[in-house]
């Protein structure tokens, strides 16, 4: 059996952890981990006790890492990022989504490794110039972000593009524009939890939850549309590049479908069989001028280049997420 090497960088936060999960399933794959493990909201550690990883990596080490023992990667996942979309910190966010970024793209350059990067929807900013997932340079540059954190990885898209047209690449390069994604092993993610995980304490005491009021007169309260994509089909869409490096570009990752606050809201309840109780409440005055009030993924091109799995439904999604891991003792994957 030939064993291969994948680093997971971020790989005990929500996606990353449901990545190497998902790796985790292949015996010839040894996963490296670089994240860092300050306690939050029941420990990140948990997000990967269940996974016999190959090794752990603090991310101030990473590149010394690469340098000592970084012979035997064959593909770096690179999931590890400042998400916050409300971080004020601008220079900790490149810094971050940038530097360490454009460092990871010119080792895997510089060595014929492969790369897989997480962008996002944020990206696309308020959605007037369409969330097409197109990755050639004009395109990109014409994206408006709302605030830094979409900024950093658009900017990063920019340098990829970029730099694969002048021959600088990867063996394999593809970024990922990862739109509201929900399922478990979020629970350290605090404000930046899914909907399903923030109201998920009321619903289970059987309480009323509180939504936004939409300030936009085009979209009732509770109307708001987000592409809502579980995470497990995340992570499944990840396995499916991993092992298919003749693919390469920026592609989104959503379900393809756009859905309302209410509907994840409703189906919440459905999940434990009690009817939705959601009143709504004023949207604080920070949020209001860099509010999405529409994202859908365009999911053609990644079709196209031959990803054929259904995309699990809003309702099964959160069924699942609810059933099998919010109302257990063990809510982690």
């Amino acid at each position: 059996m030939t064993r291969r090497t994948v680093l997971v960088t971020g790989g005990a936060g929500f996606i990353g952890s449901n990545i190497v999960a998902r790796l985790c399933e292949d015996p010839a794959i040894d996963v490296v981990v670089c994240d860092r493990l300050r306690e939050a909201a029941g420990g990140k550690w948990r997000n990967l006790s269940k996974h016999a990883i190959a090794d752990f990596v603090a991310p101030e080490d990473l590149m010394a890492w690469l340098a000592r023992r970084g012979g035997d990667v064959e593909l770096v996942i690179h999931m590890g990022a400042v998400s916050s979309t409300t971080e004020p910190d601008a220079d900790k966010i490149i810094q971050s989504n940038f530097v360490l970024s454009r460092d990871l793209w010119e080792w895997c350059a510089e060595r014929g490794r492969r790369l897989i990067y997480a962008s996002s929807a944020a990206t696309y900013g308020d959605g007037s110039r369409g969330f097409d997932g197109l990755d050639d340079l004009e395109s990109l540059k014409a994206l408006r972000p709302l605030n830094a954190y979409g900024w950093s990885k658009a900017l990063f898209d920019i340098y990829a593009v970029r730099e694969a047209s002048r021959g600088r690449a990867p063996l394999q390069w593809v970024g990922l524009k990862f739109f509201n994604v929900y399922g478990p092993n979020e629970d350290h993610k605090d404000g930046m939890k899914s909907v399903v995980a923030q109201i998920w304490p009321k619903v289970a005491a059987g309480e009323g939850v509180k939504l936004f009021k939409s300030h936009n007169p085009d979209y009732a309260d509770g109307g708001q549309l987000r592409d809502f994509v579980y995470v497990r089909d995340a992570a499944d869409i990840v396995g499916w590049l991993a092992d298919n490096p003749q693919v390469n570009g920026i592609y989104n990752l959503g379900s393809g479908k756009a859905r309302t606050f209410k509907d994840l809201a409703e189906a919440t309840f459905h999940a434990v069989g009690r009817q939705p109780d959601i009143a709504y409440v004023d949207m604080p005055e920070v949020l209001r001028g860099k509010y999405q009030y529409f994202t859908e993924a365009r999911m053609e091109r990644l079709r196209k280049v031959g990803y054929t799995t259904p995309m699990t439904s809003l309702e099964d999604g959160v069924a699942d997420y609810v059933g099998g891991y919010l109302n257990t003792d063990d809510p982690y994957r």
